[in-house]
């Protein structure tokens, strides 16, 4: 059916007047968090407001009902990212960690596979960072969001105000843990 009635069109439009407001208040009590850069927990969540969103403007559910839904989603991703900062166990179960598919020029295929992540990815996300070849990355890191992290080569000893060693690999999947230890002439200088 191409157009049902005026009044259905109406009603929608109504629907959406009053559901979106308030839509915004409650994405806006939940926090930044709620709109944040997104790991598969975060992403459920956005697409089941959608749904909901989506019920509620185009079905009979009362704007209350949607509002609520949203409203529970978002309490509940407040709890588990609270519990995700107090227990490391929980983080666990609700994060992937990071890791690493690239390290000094060298793709790992055995990380590369099991994240189903291919060099070709890797290599965009090296000229996304404004490189043109390898030379000059430590490590190139695939975040527990989707997003990849392209790590320059530091040079050895480390220059004035410039952190030493690289203490960002601590907790990344496949990373040698003389990697955290604040080493300036560890695995990342040049």
């Amino acid at each position: 059916m191409l157009f049902d009635s005026w009044t259905s069109v109406g009603r929608v439009l109504l629907m959406a007047a009053v559901f979106y407001p308030l839509l915004i208040v409650v994405l806006r009590l939940g926090g930044k968090r709620t709109l944040a850069k997104m790991n598969a927990f975060d992403f459920v969540v956005t697409v089941a407001i959608g749904s909901i969103t989506a019920s509620t403007l185009l079905s009979d559910s009362a704007v209350a009902d949607g509002v609520a839904a949203v409203a529970a989603l978002v309490a509940l991703q407040a709890v588990v990212t609270w519990l995700s900062v107090r227990s490391d166990r929980f983080e666990a179960l609700v994060k992937s960690r990071p890791t690493l598919v690239l390290h000094d020029g060298r793709f790992l295929d055995g990380p590369m596979r099991a994240e189903r992540v291919t060099r070709e990815e890797v290599r965009g996300a090296i000229r996304n960072a404004s490189f043109a070849g390898v030379d000059g990355i430590a490590a190139v890191v695939l975040e527990s969001d989707g997003r990849f992290s392209v790590l320059e080569r530091v040079p050895a000893g480390g220059g004035p105000g410039e952190a030493h060693g690289a203490t960002a690999m601590a907790g990344v999947d496949g990373a040698d843990p003389r990697w955290d230890t604040g080493d300036a002439d560890g695995p990342f200088s040049g």
